[in-house]
């Protein structure tokens, strides 16, 4: 190959490389334009527009009454307990009235865009996301005449219909849901658990009772009230565990830091917290022998449990309510009293809830009991 015919070659390279390279490009497609607009039916006789509009309307009715029949099925078909039966009436005409209700509204969105809405094909040129002050101003020009050729304002007939069927459907939810709260108030529910003076700590799931002499420094044991053996599922086995689930830990007492008040509340270095985390109610199941730490493995809260189970990391805001206990007669760890603040996360209520009356029993008077 000659001097000149290499140089030739690689001038063919480069202006390969450049002309793929290159932001804009001398091949790119035309604008081909848009086709010409062909006019609806609705268009070009008024009767045929009112009647599509009747429709419209029709549909933003059908879907007002889905949502009021979804209410009545809700009440007529109740759910009878182990009747599979009312089951599978319940869900079939729930399910039908409340697919009619989002139905109505879809389908007569959809034929009032359809027919009777602007039909004329736009385009509009992409540009940065901050326009200046004159294409700010088109904007609200733009959004003005979308109004205009929607008919969202001058059909009131529509625009009324439309904002009823949207503001009824939310209501079979709303009853639904409500109706899933237990029948007491659902702040009493949480307020209180299984725990009361004298109930023995017992290990989660076996129920048996635990010794103090049993807990070891650095150890860790899952609690639960003793009683709630004697509860089976119907009679609220696991409501009654998720309130009241303890985790037990043992730690040194040159490591506990103890308020005076609560000084009477631990035993030989044993505490016990709730379980549940106070940010959203995870199980704090993990802990860490060597830095005494409790760690919520949901979002990684952390609490110390050397100083009361205070929030030493992450999104929990209140420290884990602490269970107090002592010991009985026979060596076994017993509850003081019921939790004195609501446990898990925090609601509006809570400090209507906490019982500041609850006297826990005095240094002293643990060690007696010893």
């Amino acid at each position: 190959m000659s001097a000149e015919d290499h140089a030739g070659h690689e001038q063919q390279q480069v202006a390969v490389y450049d002309r793929g390279a290159a932001i804009e490009q001398s091949d790119a497609f035309e604008n081909p334009g848009l086709p010409p607009h062909r006019p609806r039916q609705t268009d070009l006789h008024p009767e045929k527009e009112r009647r599509a509009e009747r429709q419209v309307v029709g549909w933003f009715l059908v879907s007002m009454l889905g949502t009021v029949l979804a209410i009545v099925a809700y009440i007529a078909v109740p759910i009878v307990e182990g009747d599979m039966t009312s089951v599978r009436l319940s869900n079939l005409f729930l399910g039908l009235a409340i697919a009619l209700a989002l139905l109505g509204i879809g389908i007569g969105g959809m034929h009032w865009a359809r027919q009777l809405m602007s039909s004329h094909e736009v385009v509009e040129e992409r540009h940065p996301s901050r326009g200046s002050e004159k294409s700010r101003a088109r904007a609200v020009e733009i959004f003005q005449l979308g109004d205009q050729e929607s008919g969202f304002t001058r059909r009131s007939l529509i625009r009324n219909t439309l904002i009823g069927a949207i503001a009824l459907v939310p209501l079979p939810a709303i009853v639904l849901f409500r109706d899933l709260a237990p029948a007491q108030d659902a702040v009493e529910a949480i307020s209180n658990t299984m725990w009361r003076q004298g109930t023995r700590l017992a290990l989660d799931p076996t129920g048996t009772p635990i010794r103090a002499a049993d807990v070891r420094v650095g150890s860790a044991f899952h609690v639960i009230p003793e009683d709630l053996k004697d509860l089976d599922h119907d009679g609220g086995y696991l409501d009654q565990k998720a309130l009241a689930s303890v985790l037990l830990v043992r730690v040194p007492l040159d490591r506990l830091n103890e308020q005076p008040d609560r000084a009477g509340w631990s035993y030989d270095g044993i505490v016990a917290y709730s379980k549940i985390c106070t940010h959203v109610g995870c199980p704090v199941a993990l802990y860490e022998q060597q830095t005494h730490h409790l760690l919520c493995p949901c979002h990684q809260s952390t609490f110390d449990v050397t100083d009361h189970a205070k929030v030493i990391f992450g999104p929990a805001k209140r420290p884990l309510p602490q269970l107090p206990i002592t010991v009985d007669d026979e060596g076994y760890l017993i509850a003081q009293s019921d939790f004195t603040e609501p446990i898990g996360p925090s609601y509006f209520e809570r400090l209507h809830h906490i019982d500041e009356g609850h006297l826990p029993l005095s240094a002293a008077e643990t060690e007696n009991r010893a």
